[in-house]
């Protein structure tokens, strides 16, 4: 029986008996079933992110950042003055993550495309937009790029589940969802 070891210590030339065989071909036949469902799952289900990353210094990644501020801010938030930017539908949006923030905050169009990139200045932090479900890691020196398409309005908090230091409870950030519409 398959339950105890063999008498001769040579496994390999022993033979197969019914119950192996049954338990290896379930096995095997469940392995093809999860495959199979997770190529399908990412081709229709809307769970998995298609991205993109690249390898980027985070001074040029901190410059492009600045350079959307710049051009896109509408306005201001907190005791900080944290910039709320308000990019056109279609382009690429920035935001850092940096020890303890992920800055800026954005404001998004409902049903509008958006090539959303993000990095880290310093560490690893985690990117966990709620209550969206999407995460993401992000690390220093590698730009990841995500398409998104907000179809809920609202606030989503963007939140750091990897840890990084002392702060980082306190690592939050928000991207604003407004229906243009209205």
């Amino acid at each position: 029986m398959a339950i105890h070891p063999p008498a001769d210590r040579i496994w390999w030339n022993e033979k197969l008996t019914a119950p192996e065989v049954i338990w290896i071909s379930v096995a095997f036949v469940w392995g093809l079933i999860m495959f199979f469902a997770m190529i399908y799952w990412h081709a229709v289900g809307d769970q998995n992110l298609s991205n993109e990353a690249y390898k980027i210094s985070p001074e040029v990644f901190a410059e492009r950042t600045e350079a959307m501020v710049e051009k896109y801010k509408v306005r201001e938030e907190g005791d900080t003055g944290i910039p709320v930017v308000r990019p056109p539908a279609g382009s690429d949006i920035y935001m850092l993550g940096r020890l303890w923030e992920w800055w800026p905050i954005l404001e998004l169009e409902k049903g509008q495309q958006y090539r959303l990139h993000l990095s880290s200045m310093d560490w690893q932090h985690g990117f966990s937009l709620q209550p969206a479900n999407i995460n993401l890691q992000i690390h220093a020196g590698y730009e990841m790029v995500i398409t998104i398409t907000p179809s809920e309005t609202g606030e989503y908090s963007v939140v750091c589940n990897e840890y990084c230091g002392i702060g980082h409870h306190t690592m939050v950030g928000r991207i604003y969802v407004v229906d243009k519409k209205k």
